[in-house]
């Protein structure tokens, strides 16, 4: 069984066209799942069926804490199941479920997967990431691995955009880190689970299109501050003391310099700062 599982916030129509292009493929078992962060988004509701579940939050609990809600439901369920973690403001691409089975089926050792993930204009927006500790550098690629003969390719992290995890592979249901309301949540997911000895890969057999930031850029402020938060979290945890310094200057200053051409942006950033420094201090 796969279920997929979804995050709303205020996106139903988003969602709306995301099942859609599940439910086309009708040979395969699944289930949706629906964490509902925004109580008041009152079309969600129409979307519930036999195969769609909707959990409600009564309140934004940010990316992390709602996946867990999904996940410690889907594993009380079926804690042999694939979980496909996919945004709202994507949908699945042709024969990209039917694949999913069989590919588990013959590399079962992958524990947390991703997928191709294409922009609308059919650019590749996403191929595997890449961490570079020694500066702090989080890539995100984009090169063509259609012509790739593997199976999949391992890789340091994967978006959350469009995620599998294969429950079977976990003792315990595994969990995004709380700490995280927004961004970096799945590089810290992958990057604690690889410590494990979880294998992280990417596939090419498998593809998704996205909407890049359709929820999120609808508020430049909270974008920014979270992102900042986040990234500067991660820093913490996984690069040197020299690099996070370095990372915090060097986005105090961006701030400085954008605050009298993108004042959002640069107050966004000084919040996510503050909220750090608040954390540490």
């Amino acid at each position: 069984m796969i279920y997929f599982l979804t995050v709303n916030y205020y996106s139903s129509q988003l969602i709306t066209k995301l099942i859609s292009s599940i439910s086309i493929n009708q040979s395969n078992e699944y289930q949706i799942i629906i964490v509902n962060n925004s109580p008041e988004d009152q079309p969600i509701q129409l979307l519930k069926t036999d195969k769609i579940v909707i959990l409600e939050s009564r309140e934004n609990l940010g990316f992390g804490k709602a996946c867990n809600l999904g996940l410690n439901w889907i594993y009380q369920q079926n804690p042999q199941a694939i979980v496909w973690l996919i945004n709202p403001d994507a949908y699945l691409l042709p024969e990209a479920l039917e694949k999913v089975t069989t590919l588990f089926q013959n590399h079962p050792q992958l524990s947390i997967l991703g997928t191709i993930i294409y922009s609308t204009t059919g650019e590749i927006w996403f191929a595997g990431g890449e961490f570079i500790p020694q500066n702090g550098a989080i890539i995100p690629k984009t090169i063509d691995l259609e012509n790739s003969n593997f199976a999949y390719l391992k890789t340091d992290w994967v978006s959350g955009c469009s995620l599998l995890i294969n429950l079977q592979k976990f003792l315990v249901c595994p969990q995004f880190d709380p700490e995280y309301f927004l961004y970096y949540e799945d590089f810290d997911f992958c990057q604690r689970y690889a410590k494990q000895g979880h294998l992280i890969a990417i596939t090419n057999q498998i593809s998704v299109v996205h909407q890049p930031s359709a929820i999120t850029s609808k508020n430049a402020f909270l974008k920014f501050k979270h992102s900042t938060y986040s990234y500067l979290l991660t820093m913490e945890r996984y690069a040197s003391k020299t690099v996070l310094l370095f990372r915090l200057i060097r986005l105090l200053l961006n701030a400085i310099y954008l605050l009298p051409f993108n004042p959002k942006i640069a107050w966004g950033k000084f919040a996510g700062i503050s909220l750090y420094l608040r954390r540490v201090f």
